[in-house]
């Protein structure tokens, strides 16, 4: 392990820490303190304990908690959901894409991730706090020199980029800010929306003459508990969290 590595400290799902290792830092837990010190003696994998010698265990993060763990001033789009849209659009390494809404972040951190280093992220968002949390977070993941911040209102402002290969809005009113998404696509290119109500859903689709492949979907996510008395779903879920609409845009012919 090695200082600035970011690990998640395990003990159960209700004691699960995602840890930025640093010199001389302390974990503090219910079940006893961890020093950051020790954790760097350790690999991935193995068990360290408290100085009350309780049991955890140090493991390597995945895209899912990076999303789960990010610092918070909004509701976040959830993995179940961001899951099935990176395979829906084809992000990948080398991609170009803007975010509108960056809120806390949880979706800019995927998309860097995932763009990698040739890559980039153009995050647009009304609210300079909610901003700032973004980019607290990004920086958090090490994402930084993946991600250009704009602040400002997009259905006034537009974007300043062209020929992206997917848009991923996430604002009250999307309808609003489709135009300029059609303008900054490239051929083909990706159009996301989510919303949490099936008016918005109406509306938006409305303002999609200029996309194909239209497709709106809500995605269920259902945990089973598995124990020995038995086993069943678990009580509490995250079920609905909104409906997602895609298309991809289509190049009319230039009127004469």
């Amino acid at each position: 392990m090695r200082e600035g590595d970011l690990v998640i400290v395990y003990r159960d799902d209700r004691s699960s820490y995602l840890v930025k290792v640093k010199k001389g830092g302390r974990l503090q837990t219910h079940h006893g303190d961890i020093e950051h010190n020790e954790i760097l003696k350790k690999n991935l994998g193995e068990v360290i304990r408290t100085h009350l010698d309780k049991e955890f265990y140090l493991l390597p993060p995945s895209h899912y908690d990076r999303m789960m763990k990010v610092k918070r001033k909004t509701t976040i789009l959830y993995p179940k959901d961001a899951g099935y849209l990176m395979l829906k659009t084809d992000v990948g390494p080398g991609s170009r894409v803007i975010e509108v809404g960056s809120g806390s972040g949880a979706l800019t951190c995927l998309l860097a991730s995932i763009v990698g280093p040739e890559g980039k992220v153009y995050s647009y968002e009304r609210r300079d706090d909610l901003l700032t949390i973004t980019r607290t977070n990004v920086e958090r993941y090490q994402l930084l020199d993946r991600v250009v911040f704009h602040l400002g209102d997009v259905a006034r402002e537009g974007f300043q980029e062209e020929n992206v290969d997917a848009v991923f809005i996430d604002v009250p009113e999307p309808w609003a800010i489709i135009p300029e998404a059609y303008s900054a696509l490239k051929g083909g290119g990706f159009l996301v929306s989510l919303s949490p109500n099936l008016e918005q859903v109406k509306r938006s689709v409305e303002a999609m003459s200029n996309f194909k492949r239209i497709e709106v979907v809500e995605i269920l996510l259902r945990e089973i508990m598995v124990r020995k008395e038995g086993t069943r779903p678990k009580e509490r879920a995250i079920v609905h969290t909104g409906y997602l609409i895609s298309g991809q845009r289509i190049l009319r012919p230039v009127q004469t």
